[in-house]
C-alpha cells in the first residue's frame, strides 16, 4: 500500500511507535511525506510537521541536510550520478555529460515530459564499484558513457508504465 496525503498522519504515527522518541522518527516521517506528495513542498512539510509534532521549519531543516529529500519538484524518476573522488577518477564526469546529452537537460534539470530528473550526488557509497549511478535509489555499478542510452531507455519505459 502506498502512502497518500490522506493516510500520511496514520503512517507517521505507526513510524513514531517504532522509535523511542518522535525526533528519532523524523527521517521515516520525511520519507513517508515525500512518498505521499512526490516532493517536500511547503504543503507537504506542514503535513509532516502536523503528523510528527514538529514545526514545518524544523522538518525542512532536517530534510535540507540530506540529498535523498526533494525540496523542489522532481520527475517521475530521479537519476543520481555520484561525482565524489572515486567515481570522478573512474569517469563519472563523462557519464554525467552522457546523461546530459541523452536526456537533453543540464544537471538539476527535468526532462520536458517530467519523466526524469538528473542530479549529481556527492557520494553514493559505492566507491569499489565506481562510477555509480542510482536510478530511483537502485544502484548501477561501473557505469560507462556507453551504458547511458540503455539506462535512459529503461527508465523511460518504466515512466511510461507508471503513467499508463
Amino acid at each position: 500500500m502506498s502512502v497518500t496525503p490522506e493516510t500520511l498522519y496514520d503512517e507517521v504515527q505507526a513510524a513514531i511507535a517504532r522509535y523511542p522518541t518522535r525526533r528519532g522518527a523524523m527521517l521515516p516521517a520525511l520519507h513517508l511525506t515525500q512518498e505521499a506528495y512526490g516532493w517536500l513542498s511547503p504543503e507537504a512539510l506542514v503535513a509532516c510537521g502536523d503528523a510528527i509534532g514538529f514545526s514545518p521549519a524544523y522538518c525542512q531543516a532536517v530534510a535540507s541536510f540530506y540529498d535523498m529529500f526533494f525540496l523542489e519538484p522532481v520527475g517521475t524518476h530521479v537519476i543520481d550520478v555520484c561525482t565524489n573522488l572515486a567515481c570522478a577518477l573512474c569517469g563519472a564526469g563523462e557519464v554525467l555529460e552522457a546523461f546530459e546529452r541523452e536526456l537533453g537537460v543540464d544537471v538539476g534539470g527535468t526532462t520536458d515530459d517530467g519523466a526524469i530528473t538528473l542530479r549529481k550526488a556527492e557520494c553514493l557509497g559505492g566507491c569499489s564499484w565506481a562510477p555509480v549511478v542510482a536510478v530511483d535509489e537502485r544502484y548501477r555499478e561501473r557505469v560507462t558513457p556507453d551504458d547511458v542510452p540503455q539506462i535512459v531507455s529503461e527508465t523511460r519505459s518504466a515512466a511510461a508504465v507508471r503513467h499508463a
